[in-house]
This record gives structure tokens, sequence and C-alpha cells, in this order.
């Protein structure tokens, strides 16, 4: 897994000489772990069409602040790219983008440049900001945030299909200071100094966690004093209460536990120790955002609505219904 792990070479020496300096020694094992090839029986199968990826030359052009991140060059023939084709499509599905390679579009199930275009507009400036993106996926709002001008951009997902679209994307992209660790957040190691990131975000992640609270907490001790806290996830309307907690499935998704109103949520930040606490987006996920592709063939967000009542899951419940809340750690 060596042609895996390298990307990550130049990431230890940006952690010299600050709070992270030791997560080389405590991190390496970690990793180790989740690449072995037993712990996912695909994984051998996504290594082949990343190994034919990664035979293509950086692109000439990569353009990160646009809607659908470019990379393209001038010589690359029709049958490179029906063999890039080839390659990409072996790592379906593809959830996150939308990425333009090589003169392939890649059309994902979420448009995640209109949550980007969201948020964006609410954040402190990004630029020379070492920044954590917990559950980032294939890596899309990774690649947004170093076109912002971050100084350092680390992702963590513990899907190694999204760590292998992560890698693909880099092939084109090139050499930048945008990582991705194959972990969850929960096996970061606290630093007995304090956190050392300005920006830790956090989106569609805390209604899949059993203990929510702990969730922000770990948020939390990722972050410098002062830092700021991104924090988006699906949220019940005020008139239906304070906390939803499906009985089984909410939108067909097994994973999903706590779903606070936004007077809740802000609780729960405020009660963490957060302060600055306050809701920038409130947004009803459209079929237009999350929706099956050429690019992603599966069932998608118009089969989880009420076919009567789209207002509603196919549960019952509210249906998808995301808030973007941002709150700082006290300096």
């Amino acid at each position: 897994m060596f042609h895996v792990k390298q990307h990550l070479d130049s990431l230890w020496p940006q952690l010299e000489n600050t709070r992270l300096e030791f997560w080389k020694a405590a991190l390496d094992p970690l990793i180790e772990e989740a690449l072995h090839p037993e712990g996912n029986g695909n994984l051998p199968r996504w290594i082949a069409a990343l190994e034919t990826i990664q035979k293509f030359n950086p692109s000439e052009r990569v353009e990160l602040n646009r809607s659908a991140i470019l990379a393209q060059s001038t010589d690359f023939s029709e049958s490179q790219r029906q063999q890039l084709e080839t390659a990409l499509r072996a790592l379906m599905p593809w959830r996150k983008g939308p990425f333009e390679i090589e003169g392939l579009y890649l059309d994902t199930e979420w448009r995640s440049d209109w949550k980007w275009d969201r948020v964006l507009p609410h954040l402190a400036p990004l630029k020379d900001r070492r920044i954590l993106d917990v559950g980032c996926g294939s890596g899309y709002h990774l690649w947004r945030m170093t076109g912002e001008g971050a100084k350092l951009v680390i992702g963590i997902d513990p899907s190694l299909l999204f760590m292998v679209q992560f890698l693909a994307m880099r092939q084109f992209i090139g050499e930048t200071s945008t990582y991705f660790l194959p972990l969850p957040l929960e096996v970061l190691p606290e630093s007995k100094f304090g956190g050392e990131f300005d920006t830790v975000f956090s989106m569609g992640v805390l209604y899949h966690r059993r203990s929510p609270i702990d969730h922000i907490d770990e948020l939390k001790r990722q972050l410098k004093k002062g830092g700021e806290l991104v924090l988006e996830t699906l949220v019940i309307p005020e008139e239906r209460g304070q906390i939803l907690l499906p009985d089984d499935r909410y939108a067909q998704m097994r994973n999903v536990w706590f779903l606070p109103s936004v007077k809740e949520l802000a609780h729960w930040l405020n009660r963490c120790g957060f302060e600055n606490v306050r809701c920038v987006d409130l947004d009803q996920t459209s079929t237009d955002e999350q929706r099956a592709t050429d690019w992603m063939q599966w069932n998608s967000l118009k089969d989880f609505l009420d076919p009567n009542d789209p207002s509603k899951t196919i549960e019952g419940y509210p249906a998808p219904l995301r808030a973007v809340m941002l709150a700082n750690k006290p300096t």
C-alpha cells in the first residue's frame, strides 16, 4: 500500500514543531491497519483502478475555485480518456462533487458545490489556516478549501472508497498541502497542549453519531483557542419539538440517530463550551441537489421521500432539512 500512503510523506514534516508533531508515530499503525486488504474485499479492485490512474501525469491546468473542479491538459488523447473513464467508473458510486477531469464530467450524486456556496460566505477567511474536515467523503470540499488558500487541509473519513477517489483526483490536481487519512475522528490523538486547527468542519456527520455530544467535544479538542467550528447536520423544524430519534430508518438510512431542532443544537454547542453560536443557513434538501446520475446509479433522495407528499420521508418523518452552525472555541 506504499503508493496509497506516499502522499502523506509530505504531511509529517509540516506537523513538526506543532502540537501535532506526534501524529506520525501515533497514526502510522492505525493507517496500516485501516489499509489491510482483508478489511475490505473491494480494496484490491479499487487499488488496481487507482494504479491505472496514477500512470497519467498531473494536469496542466487546474482550477479549484469553480463548481466542477477542473483538471485539464491540452494533449490528452481520446484513447487515454477512454482508459481514464473505465478506471474512474470502477470507483463508482461517486457521491460528492462535481469534477471535470481531462474532458470527463463526473456528475456526482450530490451537488456539493451548492452546499459550499451556502457555507463559504459565512466563514472566517480560510487563507493561511490549518483545517480539519471530519467525514470529508471523496474530498470535494478539501479541494475547495485549498482553493481558498488554506495553509494545510486534512480530511478524515474511514471509507476506503472515498480515500481512493481522493487519490484519483489528486493525481490530476497535483501536489498540494491537502491530505486524506482513512480514519474516524475518535482515534485522532489529542495533544496535551491543546488543538492545532484554525477551522474544523463536520458536515453530514453528527446525525450518524450515537453520542452527538461526544462528537462535538471531539471536534472542540482539535480546535485552537478561538478557532471556528463549522457544523452542518440534519435538523427538524422547530414545530416538531426538540429532538427526533427515528424508530428505525430515516430516509432509508439505518444509521441516523439524533435530529435536533436548531434551538436544541445551539443548546448542545453552548453546553459543550462553545461561544458565538449561530445558525447561518437553513436549507431544505432538494432532489436537484441530491439525485441519481450516470456516476451514481443507485437510489437517491427522490426514492427516499413519500411519493404522495415530498415534505415527508418515506417513513413519515420531516424531509431532510439541513442547518449550518458556526461556533468558536473560547480563547
